[in-house]
């Protein structure tokens, strides 16, 4: 990143304009991740601050705002090591600190790749889940209710049977704080309407003399900035899956930050690089009494719509924020609680896509399994091990895939030596060449489900010679091998003959490797050709005239 590109005279007016749009937009919002997460406010300010303006420096996406989100903060409240901690404070400090070393590892080893085997049924299960979790949550704070039950669906059962104990003054402000922002935000004020309508809603508590739970009576909002905390490392072996758990979150945010709001270069991202600047910015966090952070959808569209031209829009909103507690820590203070409440009940109902998971639970039983299985899991259990298990979900799902894309093609050649495709046969007849080519992944499930679809070697098989081209293939994996030995077997049992076609050199070191060139011999394997038929044209003319050779009929 070079200094002199950030203050350039023709985007620095822009970029002034969206760092203040966004800086002031994310102290409501950050309090109420806090909140959320069921830790002090203030510490999801404090992380959204330090994270927004260490992730601007570091991160390849100049428009990536790395903030508290929704679904990080319903992780933290999950985690029993944070909450029955001796120092719970100490132990969010240090799981963000761990979340940010497993991102900056995961960057540094140029792993960014990974990202694309996480399916998105699987995302959108665990998104949707946390939006109904957002705002399952929120439902005491915003009714004045403290439900019972062992989890937010119980808990929202038993604010059900028990609505005459509602607060109306408490709900009153939580309702017109969700009604501000929905009017608000059609209007000139487009996203900072959120904002008006929190602390619009919060005066109306002190101009009605209403009492309601106000921010400065759960905890002091300090007018300094935070100091350095040291992380508890006695807690570091039971935070380990949490924080795995928070940084694949985090990197899936923000690689949707990264597809959705290009370099305006035009030049790509770089995803590894987006991992090490959202882990630094954890790390800066956690040290500075923040909560976990990652890459924030609505942080980032805000800046761009807010006219953004490069990092430093988001880099000012950073600083924005440290104004906002240096100069109105007491004016925050007094925040409603009510009216954050109100402000995440708004934000879980915008998370839910419907018509996403309408899109997943149309493309296939496979994929709608697995959409269904990661809400229910993400519903009850603690999202720490939900999101484990989608990712489980991810991988197995990817290698079902894998094993059904797959397909055979038969092929022939035409008098004027060009390779048609032709129909596919359930059996090898005799006397005949057969030409095959595998379209899509041979290993592990495929190269069974190729064995199944190659034509049936019977009896009467007798005297045919098979050719299956590779063409293309650096590597075939051992299942596809003892398929080829199988099959390579069969055919000799009736005397007939198998022909691999286009080997590059890496498949055939694992053939001889493996014993299949001694099993098929030598001079039934050919290297590839200078043009892509030379060696499909010699191998049938080779099959052609073996077949003559032993039947005396033209095949």
């Amino acid at each position: 990143m070079k200094i002199k590109r950030l203050f350039r005279r023709d985007t620095i007016g822009s970029d002034a304009v969206s760092g203040v749009v966004l800086g002031v937009e994310s102290v409501p919002d950050s309090l109420a991740s806090g909140l959320l997460a069921g830790v002090n406010p203030i510490f999801g300010l404090y992380g959204a601050m330090w994270g927004t303006f260490t992730g601007a420096v570091f991160t390849s996406s100049p428009f990536m705002a790395v903030q508290t989100t929704g679904a990080m903060s319903i992780i933290v409240a999950d985690v029993d090591e944070v909450a029955n901690a001796d120092d719970p404070a100490a132990a969010l400090f240090t799981l963000s600190i761990m979340t940010g070393l497993v991102m900056l590892f995961l960057g540094l080893a140029k792993l960014g790749m990974l990202l694309n085997y996480v399916s998105q049924s699987v995302m959108i299960g665990f998104i949707s889940a946390v939006g109904v979790n957002i705002v399952l949550g929120q439902l005491d704070g915003f009714t004045g209710y403290e439900a019972e039950g062992s989890n937010r669906i119980s808990r929202a059962f038993d604010l059900l049977f028990h609505l005459g104990d509602i607060e109306p003054t408490t709900f009153t402000v939580g309702l017109t704080t969700i009604a501000l922002i929905l009017v608000l935000e059609r209007t000139r004020l487009g996203a900072l309407g959120m904002v008006v309508a929190v602390f619009a809603a919060s005066a109306m508590v002190p101009l009605l003399g209403w009492e309601v739970e106000r921010l400065q009576d759960l905890a002091e909002i300090p007018n300094s900035l935070p100091l350095p905390k040291l992380p508890d490392m006695g807690l570091v072996p039971s935070l380990i899956v949490p924080a795995a758990a928070l940084a694949f979150i985090g990197l899936v945010q923000g690689a949707g930050v990264s597809a959705s709001f290009p370099r305006p270069d035009g030049t790509p991202t770089d995803a590894s690089r987006d991992f090490v600047g959202q882990g630094a910015a954890n790390i800066a966090a956690g040290a500075l009494q923040g909560m976990p952070v990652g890459g924030s959808m609505s942080a980032s569209a805000l800046a761009v719509s807010g006219g953004a031209k490069s990092r430093l829009a988001v880099m000012i909103a950073g600083v924005v924020m440290a104004i906002v507690i240096l100069l109105f820590a007491g004016p925050v203070g007094y925040i409603a609680m009510p009216a954050l409440s109100g402000l995440l009940i708004t934000v879980g109902v915008r998370t839910i896509k419907p018509g996403q998971i309408a899109t997943v639970l149309r493309t296939g039983r496979v994929q709608q399994l697995v959409l269904t299985l990661t809400f229910v899991l993400t519903m009850l259990i603690p999202l720490q091990f939900a999101v484990v298990i989608g990712v489980v979900s991810s991988v197995i799902l990817y290698i079902v895939r894998q094993g059904t894309q797959i397909s055979l093609q038969r092929l022939r050649i035409d008098d004027d030596d060009h390779v048609v495709d032709v129909e596919g046969l359930k059996t090898v007849p005799p006397k005949t060449v057969v030409i095959l080519e595998p379209v899509g992944s041979l290993f592990f499930a495929a190269a069974a489900a190729f064995e199944a679809m190659l034509p049936t070697v019977t009896e009467d098989s007798a005297n045919s010679v098979v050719i299956i081209r590779l063409r293309g293939r650096d590597d075939v994996g051992a299942t596809l091998i003892d398929v080829l030995l199988r099959y390579a077997e069969a055919l000799h049992n009736v005397g007939s003959r198998l022909i691999l076609a286009s080997v590059e050199p890496g498949v055939r070191q694992q053939l001889d490797a493996t014993g299949v060139t001694d099993a098929i011999g030598e001079n039934n394997i050919y290297k590839p050709g200078r043009w892509r038929t030379d060696t499909l044209l010699l191998a049938h003319a080779d099959a052609h005239a073996w077949v003559c050779e032993h039947t005396d009929t033209d095949p």
